[in-house]
């Protein structure tokens, strides 16, 4: 029998704070909204570092930064991974989603960003290749992608071009199963676009909205970049217009799904690579817009949809905490395809797959780590450890009592036990999922380059 076809949409700097299917009233998102109303929405999903590169990294191996080695977005790095003749695909040593389907039979597309190296050529069981040749967006027009071998200018905003270019590789697909990765630049909110004005069809409609969503905060005192966004209606009207431009493409991929009559035997999936502050807990962007970096709430929690009409129960909501550590083990049980799973490097994802067809899904202790470069937390319902090795300053939360996380309990005498359990979990669990030579806290080494702490920008 044929196995459904796969979507991965993948977004660029997206909490759910930004979505209707999760509370938004005031940023249109009709298209990602009907996805989660005829699928399951995670609600407590994160991601595994605060910057681009490295979650898609795990969302495509499971494995964790400090096991494949992205532990940072792809830019700086000398040879530089992305371009030029030394340029490699940073995950191609470890057994991944796009090379499995391949195997499998699958068709397999990749349109939008990519961000993961070698971007000129097509890698992993990929036979339509469209990438951006770099990760930052300095703007939404006229950027620079890789297709059919060469380095061209897109004039169109890149997020309507991605969605023109998922239509064409559904157009060639055939009766043959498929997988389309597709990989949005958008909504971003650190783009060269967000003080001048995001242009697309939904500027005029934020001109005047006062989009109260967004916290109205002074900047932090570890605020590094991007803080005259901070009080800016501008940029508030920029990444929502920018949000509801990433959902008109969605809706762009939908339509031709149900056009082509493949919508009910497709898994749909929506999530973004890592979460964005708008004002949020006084930071605006990523991880490394902060120094000492960003790690707030906000910033880890990143959406997390998933739809098949005839395999996933329609409207569900799914509690626990999860990460983008699970979705590997996940999508493959789902696919059936579980055998596939690597043995030669231990997993620290667990699969959901039951979940998702209604089935009774205990994952265990809910909890979830992150890592990014020198810094490395654990997440409970309750708790937060923040551990920046070499640096600091350390932090503890109890997100129950303090959502904004402001009080640092470390040391706290009330606070003694659960920190240390905490500790132990975040020595155990690293001293299990790391591989000695990305072991930054060790003096490994980060497939990134230079690491921005301790080497080439302390603070």
């Amino acid at each position: 029998m044929k196995r459904p076809n796969v979507v991965f949409i993948i977004t660029d700097n997206q909490s759910p704070w930004t979505l209707g299917c999760y509370g938004n009233g005031e940023i249109l998102t009709p298209n990602v909204d009907r996805l989660a109303a005829g699928g399951m929405r995670f609600d407590n999903n994160f991601c595994v570092n605060p910057v681009c590169s490295p979650n898609r990294a795990t969302c495509l191996t499971g494995l964790m930064p400090s096991q494949h080695g992205v532990h940072r977005w792809l830019g700086r790095e000398k040879p530089d991974a992305q371009m030029g003749p030394e340029a490699y695909c940073t995950i191609e040593e470890f057994t991944n989603l796009p090379s499995i389907l391949a195997d499998e039979g699958y068709r397999c597309g990749q349109v939008g960003k990519w961000h993961l190296g070698d971007s000129l050529h097509p890698q992993l069981g990929f036979e339509y290749w469209h990438a951006m040749t770099q990760g930052h967006t300095p703007s939404f027009y006229n950027m620079k992608v890789a297709w059919q071998g060469e380095v061209i200018e897109e004039p169109k905003n890149f997020v309507e071009a991605t969605a023109d270019h998922a239509v064409d590789f559904l157009d060639g697909v055939g009766d043959e199963p498929f997988f389309l990765h597709v990989g949005f630049n958008g909504p971003y909110c650190v783009d060269g676009d967000l003080l001048s004005g995001h242009k697309n069809r939904h500027t005029p409609y934020y001109a005047d909205k006062e989009l109260a969503c967004f916290p109205r905060a002074e900047p932090h005192e570890w605020q590094k970049t991007f803080r005259e966004a901070f009080g800016n209606p501008v940029a508030r009207s920029s990444y929502a217009c920018a949000v509801s431009g990433v959902d008109d493409a969605v809706g762009v991929i939908l339509d031709k799904l149900d056009a082509m009559g493949a919508a009910d035997d497709t898994i749909v999936v929506f999530t973004a690579d890592h979460g964005a502050c708008a004002g949020h807990n006084g930071f605006w962007g990523m991880g490394e817009h902060a120094r000492p970096f960003n790690v707030a709430q906000t910033t880890m929690r990143v959406p997390m949809i998933v739809r098949h009409p005839n395999g996933i129960p329609a409207g569900g909501a799914f509690e626990p905490m999860t990460s983008h550590a699970d979705f590997f083990p996940s999508i493959l049980g789902y696919l059936g395809l579980a055998d596939h799973l690597p043995t030669d490097a231990p997993l620290p994802g667990r699969s959901y797959a039951p979940a998702l067809t209604g089935e009774a899904c205990d994952l265990g202790e809910e909890i979830v780590f992150a890592d990014y470069e020198t810094t490395r937390l654990v997440t409970t319902p309750q708790w937060k450890l923040i551990r920046r090795h070499g640096f600091g300053p350390d932090q503890l939360f109890n997100l129950a009592d303090d959502s904004a996380e402001t009080t640092n309990l470390l040391g706290s005498p009330q606070a003694a036990d659960d920190e240390r359990y905490l500790s132990a979990r975040l020595d155990a669990f690293f001293a299990r999922y790391c591989d000695e030579q990305y072991d930054t806290w060790a003096g490994g080494r980060s497939k990134g380059g230079d690491l921005i702490t301790g080497r080439d920008d302390p603070w």
